[in-house]
């Protein structure tokens, strides 16, 4: 085998680096995306060490621009658009038209021409996807008013660079013939049909064939060649796109995924693809961090800090301003302000194309990678100051239609319950949670870190805590220290372990039920400290068996056992009917200290129950999890339904 293989070095060292450096961003809160831009400086020409093939890395990362702009368009929302596009239209067009006047206005301090200062202005204007969609997801705001302003802003900034990066190689034909007469109506017009070209040719071809294909495929049943199709499409279409329209990869890959999210199936493409759209695309900020010089920061601080004061101060203060003169509260500006400030992807596109066609000096393209990485290192300290509320309290049961999260909270004080329960999250499962307790009436503090759903709970007369949970202040005044149970009721698993963390170190008496989609996310929780984990999938299935015509208890083949679970003695059956009591099913992983709890409850003697559990688990009823966790087998699920 030969031993000169460039293309798995550069993968390897691209990957392995993107690992090493974006975990450890990671561990110190600052975006992955830093690392893995650092780990392209690493093994770039500008520092010692291995230097990675350059052409290839360029290669690689066409394919990851490729996929990224298939993920730009499959996640591309007309309808989110549409319901904000009153300010979410003029306001980005405004944000980016002052941005790139502060870029053009600084490319003519350092004797640029006008059209370097252009292109450098408009890669300052764009934020990065990646960047602020984590923002608003970790401070759970993507579904807030605010939230779906930045991500229609964020919509209309896309399709601008979009059209930016089309019309881009017409322009630099155009000045490169004779820039004092330049001919804008010839190459321009040229573009314009190829772009309506193809645009036509998917609306009218692909918009039928697109999804017809997938639909087969599914059809199939064969997972491997459904992920194959997706990704043989948007490939496909952007290389088709390029060789039979002349027109961009990216709008290509755009087009794909645009006509690909009609389809009921655009999730699940979504889904399948996304692991090799992740390694691709971190190969794409790896191969950008390599063409960063990084002796620019020392011999050009100041341009640096100019860059970096058009990035965070000046196109947030321009964003700012549009938002409070369309009358929306502070927090709103303040929030899609700072989710602005940083620029990402689009820009390194941008920049990259721009210097390839001589549009942009390659000074430029270091300014902008310099002021990328800057701005995305500090864009989680400038949201989370955008973000920060106040210290919360219960809320009272007051109709608040416009809340936002600053006006929701009460005056200090905390929640006169005592042996109550908190229930974390008022999305679907802890509407359904909060409803069954108050039919039941069960006495419970709500937390939510949304105004919208918890001004909702308020009009139903819930006692609210309006802030993170993850926040001690904010379990302080649910009276977490009283409570006897915690509901976590958030979608993210692992998120929701952090809250479980934090609660146990709280209140180590405290029973705590959590929800996950998946096992890792269960495990994650019963390490971290929750008594007992629900998993949507066991519902499902416990909801299809319980429709059957004959009750579970009677049906037949539910019947036989082993003859050794025909013999158990009063201390095993207390034990199994308490984990069957607590409607524990097969999988579902339990306390076992609370197991024992609730059999001498039920009236079990104590100093018989340590030796029933090690029975059990010796008569494989129970299965050990480890780390004080138990679970039924299917045995022992059958034994606890037997009668007696």
């Amino acid at each position: 085998m030969p031993h000169h293989t460039p293309l798995i070095a550069t993968i390897v060292a691209g990957l392995v680096g993107a690992f090493l450096l974006g975990a450890l961003a990671q561990r110190f809160r600052i975006s992955p995306l830093v690392g893995y831009l650092l780990a392209g400086v690493v093994v770039g020409p500008f520092t010692p060490g291995y230097v990675a093939d350059q052409g290839l890395a360029n290669q690689l990362a066409e394919i990851g621009v490729i996929l990224l702009m298939f993920g730009v368009g499959l996640h591309f929302s007309l309808k989110d658009l549409l319901a904000v596009r009153l300010i979410a239209v003029p306001g980005a067009l405004g944000q980016m038209a002052a941005a790139t006047l502060l870029g053009m206005g600084m490319g003519y301090l350092m004797g640029w021409p006008p059209i370097s200062g252009f292109v450098f202005g408009l890669a300052l204007s764009v934020a990065s996807t990646v960047v602020l969609l984590r923002a608003l997801q970790q401070h759970r705001l993507v579904q807030s008013d605010r939230g779906k302003i930045a991500v229609g802003w964020l919509i209309v900034e896309d399709l601008a660079m979009v059209l930016a990066l089309v019309l881009l190689p017409a322009l630099a034909d155009a000045l490169r013939v004779d820039p004092a007469t330049v001919d804008w109506v010839g190459p321009l017009s040229a573009t314009a049909l190829k772009v309506g070209g193809f645009v036509a040719f998917m609306l009218i071809v692909g918009r039928r064939i697109i999804p017809w294909a997938l639909h087969w495929v599914a059809h199939t049943g064969s997972r491997e060649l459904f992920r194959l199709a997706v990704l043989a499409i948007a490939l496909g279409v952007a290389f088709g796109a390029a060789s039979l329209f002349g027109v961009s990869f990216a709008l290509g890959a755009f087009f794909a995924g645009m006509i690909l999210a009609e389809s009921e199936l655009s999730q699940r493409a979504a889904e399948e693809t996304l692991p090799l759209r992740d390694a691709f695309a971190v190969l794409f900020f790896v191969s950008v961090g390599m063409l960063f010089n990084p002796a620019v920061l020392l011999e050009q601080p100041l341009a640096v800090a100019g860059v970096l004061g058009i990035i965070v101060v000046g196109k947030s203060l321009a964003a700012w301003a549009i938002i409070r003169a369309f009358r929306r509260t502070n927090a709103t500006a303040v929030t899609v302000a700072a989710s602005l400030a940083q620029i990402g992807e689009f820009s390194f596109i941008l920049a990259g194309l721009s210097v390839e066609l001589a549009l942009l000096p390659a000074e430029g393209r270091d300014l902008i990678l310099a002021g990328a990485i800057l701005s995305i290192m500090l864009n989680p300290l400038i949201f989370g100051l955008a973000v920060r509320t106040p210290r919360p309290t219960p809320a009272p049961a007051a109709p608040t239609p416009d809340l936002e999260p600053e006006a929701a909270v009460p005056p200090s004080g905390q929640t006169a319950f005592a042996g109550h329960t908190v229930l974390v999250g008022y999305g679907r499962v802890g509407q359904a949670l909060a409803a069954g307790m108050a039919v039941d009436r069960v006495p419970f503090v709500l937390v939510e870190a949304e105004a919208e759903p918890a001004a909702a709970a308020q009009r139903l007369g819930y006692e609210v805590v309006v802030g993170n949970a993850a926040d001690p202040e904010v379990m302080r005044a649910a009276g977490l220290g009283q409570a006897r149970r915690l509901f976590v009721a958030v979608s993210d698993g692992f998120e929701a372990g952090g809250i479980v963390e934090k609660v146990r170190k709280a209140n180590p008496a405290v029973e705590i039920v959590a929800r996950a989609h998946m096992d890792a996310e269960a495990t994650h929780l019963l390490t971290h400290g929750a008594n007992r984990v629900v998993m949507g999938e066991s519902e499902i299935a416990r909801g299809m068996l319980e429709g059957e015509s004959k009750p579970l208890e009677s049906r037949a083949e539910l019947r036989p056992l082993a003859p050794h679970l025909m013999i158990l003695d009063a201390a095993e059956r207390a034990l199994l009917k308490a984990l069957r009591g607590y409607d524990i099913w097969p999988g579902e992983a339990f306390s076992a200290e609370s197991a024992l709890a609730a059999a001498v409850e039920s009236g079990a003697a104590p100093d018989t129950l340590e030796r029933a559990l090690a029975s059990l688990k010796d008569k494989a009823c129970v299965q050990d999890l480890g780390d004080g966790r138990i679970t039924f087998t299917k045995q022992g699920f059958l034994a606890a339904l037997q009668p007696g």
